[in-house]
């Protein structure tokens, strides 16, 4: 099952780990890599010897190709050096314009910049700026969204605009070798995969929040702005909980009067106090109220029942993509 994107990158399988802010760490992205596909780190709020310590890591567990993700609303340089002096050379951007952070990673020896996009000009824009491979993320996605197109309608209308030349990632609601067959009917070269991997053994997220995750449906997810201490105006696709329903019932008020801002509602070693609305991945380290943090998940979620080694995952989703291929083309 290659594909062009496999090729450029140097990966088995066309299977991308979406780099998940405080989840995807050295041991996930690792083992993706290992597997086949290609792991991500999303260390874009560490400091340089932390970001150095995960790219080592990274590569005392692997030796395959793995990528680094930043998100390009905050500042970004220093680390992206870092990245390049430490000789990783896959690298994506999300949320801004890609034109500085590309010309910058090329220069310093990138050979491959992703960039997140959400619609055909903009994916046309990103090509203009230098951007190799574009990721075409739909409004199923978990976490926070770019846009406002359904992955279906969006991956088609990107590739007619850039491919074949660039290659074209599907992003949203893709948890399954069905979600990944389906994209790559519809012309993507890979799918970029988070929800699903968010359960995974590997993932460095709490207990509890897994747990939740596994209990979820796909109605179970709201699409909101509702988590911005940290990364205000930023629309994001969360698990329902009662922060949620209790700003719901409240009127959906506006920030600085919202039910319970400025509560301490848990507490991380790493991260200090967590007040309610906060951006914030729940850790292992975290306890408190676990279940009224920002629960980060794509409406694929209903298709995630258990946790699995995260290399399980990429073979189980490639061996199903596998047989529904066979099976359309048996079809046609």
């Amino acid at each position: 099952m290659r594909t062009v994107l496999c090729d450029r990158l140097g990966i088995e399988l066309p299977i991308i780990q979406a780099p998940m802010g405080g989840a995807a760490g050295p041991a996930l992205a690792a083992a993706v890599s290992n597997a086949g596909g290609l792991g991500m780190l999303a260390p874009w709020r560490l400091d340089s010897a932390g970001l150095r310590q995960q790219i080592r890591q990274t590569r005392a567990l692997t030796d395959r190709p793995f990528g680094v993700n930043f998100v390009i609303a905050f500042p970004q340089e220093e680390r992206l050096d870092i990245c390049l002096e430490e000789g990783v050379t896959i690298v994506s951007s999300f949320w801004g314009n890609p034109e500085a952070f590309a010309a910058r990673a090329h220069a310093g020896g990138a050979t491959t910049v992703f960039h997140t996009i959400a619609g055909a000009d903009e994916a046309r824009r990103a090509v203009d700026c230098g951007v190799d491979v574009v990721v075409a993320q739909g409004w199923e996605a978990g976490g926070h969204v770019w846009g406002s197109v359904a992955t279906l309608p969006l991956i088609p209308a990107v590739v007619d605009a850039v491919g074949p030349v660039t290659p074209v990632v599907a992003a949203g609601g893709i948890a399954d070798g069905r979600g990944l067959a389906a994209a790559l009917c519809l012309g993507a070269t890979g799918g970029w995969i988070g929800t699903r991997f968010l359960a995974s053994e590997e993932a460095a997220v709490h207990p509890r929040y897994k747990e939740l995750l596994f209990g979820a449906q796909e109605t179970t997810t709201i699409h909101t702005g509702l988590f911005d201490i940290g990364w205000p105006d930023a629309p994001h696709r969360v698990l329902r909980n009662s922060t949620v329903e209790t700003w719901e019932t409240a009127g959906r008020p506006a920030p600085g009067s919202r039910p319970g801002e400025g509560d301490l509602v848990a507490a991380s070693a790493s991260r200090g106090p967590i007040e309610r609305y906060r951006s914030y991945t729940p850790a292992p380290d975290a306890s408190g109220d676990i279940e009224a943090l920002s629960l980060w998940a794509g409406q694929g979620v209903g298709l995630v029942k258990h946790a699995q080694p995260a290399g399980s995952i990429v073979q189980q989703i490639a061996d199903e993509a596998r047989a529904i291929l066979r099976s359309v083309q048996q079809l046609a």
